[in-house]
């Protein structure tokens, strides 16, 4: 079994963690790798759940954080094996979040006696459904493991804070029509084209702009699919317009999902899925202090991440991880070496 070396450079770590191919689902190998070094690390107390590995310090502190990062990946795009290149490191998992995962680890194998004790969460299946979620796994079965003054989740951040996240809802909205012949097209009524009424009203969405907790967050609201017709001589009676909403943290599941239902009155509006935003969770003490350890400067975040996860269970949670959010899933993928030591000075001065 390939083996992790702790006492590495931050960057060499990360290359080592890339290299681990660990498609969600498939996350053994290195999961066996992240148990087995932290294994050797006497101050620490660890747990295995599935393929998520859990190290934490036991010195009574008055505050207890998690450091929380993932493990898997999205299918390769040839970009394995990880590369050193101008300053940064390119590979599968680099950005989204092994460089984020390897600044843990090195935090893990470092701070013997940090000033809060923390818990460290090394978690499998991020980038597919909610069920799988390592995360998910453990609230079920151990959810005390996840409690926390404060969760950091290692997200792809640009090495600065992102507090809170938004929601995100999803609807299909179904357009009726009446069928008739393609040659006599005049007899029907096309649910297709009556469908332009629907895109009309996305396409012209004012969105909100609310600011909560001092952040100015931007909600969006986006037609994702189209999908209606029977047969290339029909005139279609039916046609589904597929909608996503993400929303500001200010509201929640049920005040989103009636806004829709408001926004498209008249047409049939079915719930597909839906997720809960987080607060930007920076009152207490322990986030206060992170927040000026990490530069003072803290961004809304615009996308859904599992600190809604940890904002379910009662534990305020930010995104600070090294790598641009943009680069996620990318042939191009990458991490700048100045970010992964950003992230770790400013994490260790924090905890220290």
């Amino acid at each position: 079994m390939a083996s992790l070396d702790l006492s590495s450079d931050v960057a060499d770590l990360t290359a080592a963690l890339v290299d681990f191919e660990s498609v969600s689902g498939a996350e053994a190998e290195v999961a066996d790798a992240v148990e087995s070094a932290l294994s050797a690390l006497p101050w620490l107390s660890l747990s295995r759940h599935g393929n998520s590995v859990i190290a934490r310090t036991e010195l009574d502190r008055a505050e207890r954080v998690v450091v929380a990062g993932h493990l898997d990946t999205v299918p390769p795009n040839d970009n394995l094996p990880s590369k050193l290149m101008g300053g940064s490191l390119y590979g599968l998992g680099s950005c989204d979040m092994k460089g984020g995962v390897a600044v843990a680890l090195v935090l893990a194998a470092t701070l013997r006696a940090p000033t809060r004790d923390v818990t460290y969460v090394f978690y499998e299946c991020e980038e597919v459904e909610a069920a799988r979620n390592g995360l998910t796994q453990i609230s079920a079965s151990r959810p005390d493991l996840l409690a926390a003054d404060l969760a950091v989740v290692m997200e792809p951040s640009n090495a600065v804070i992102e507090a809170g996240c938004q929601g995100s809802l999803t609807v299909d909205i179904t357009v009726s029509g009446v069928r008739a012949h393609a040659a006599r097209s005049w007899r029907g009524v096309n649910a297709i084209h009556a469908a332009r009424e629907v895109l009309e009203r996305v396409a012209t969405y004012e969105p909100r702009r609310p600011l909560v907790d001092g952040l100015r967050f931007r909600e969006g609201l986006t037609a994702v699919g189209v999908s209606g017709g029977v047969a290339g001589n029909v005139v279609p009676d039916s046609c589904t317009v597929r909608v996503n909403h993400r929303f500001a943290p200010d509201h929640g599941v049920a005040e989103a999902e009636a806004h829709l239902r408001h926004l498209f009155a008249g047409y049939d509006v079915e719930l597909v899925d839906a997720a809960p935003g987080a607060p930007p969770g920076l009152a207490g003490p322990a986030a206060r202090d992170f927040v000026a350890a990490a530069g003072g400067v803290v961004n809304p975040k615009f996308g859904w991440t599992d600190v809604a996860r940890f904002a379910q269970l009662g534990t305020p949670a930010v995104n600070f991880g090294p790598g641009d959010p943009e680069l996620a899933h990318s042939q191009a993928e990458h991490v700048p070496l100045g970010q992964l030591r950003s992230c770790l000075r400013r994490m260790a001065t924090w905890l220290s």
